[in-house]
């Protein structure tokens, strides 16, 4: 930092309920009538995510690579959150080579 310029760094809080109705639409994209299912997946890997990283939530990449690796589908939605919370450097490379196929 120069001397004489101060960096003000302004955190907003975002509730839970807003990040799931920001979510909504890829939910409802990639599962259609299980959107709901899909999101309280990922309310439960906010409340893993704040016991393991101290964290309110994951960061967004992470919830991208969720979306990815899931495919649509609800039993590698359950895989890619537990990976999410176990080694998230795992479910980049995950999402990675499935985002090189297509």
């Amino acid at each position: 930092m120069l001397a004489g310029t101060h960096e003000t760094v302004i955190a907003m809080a975002i509730s839970r309920a807003d990040r799931r109705a920001a979510r909504a639409d890829r939910a409802s994209e990639l599962f259609g009538k299980n959107a709901a299912v899909a999101l309280d997946l990922l309310e439960l890997v906010e409340l893993a995510w704040h016991d393991c990283y101290d964290e309110v939530s994951p960061p967004d990449e992470v919830i991208d690579d969720i979306w990815i690796v899931s495919e649509g589908n609800l039993p590698n939605l359950v895989r890619a959150a537990r990976l999410a919370v176990e080694d998230f450097r795992d479910l980049r490379i995950a999402a990675d080579s499935l985002t090189e196929i297509s």
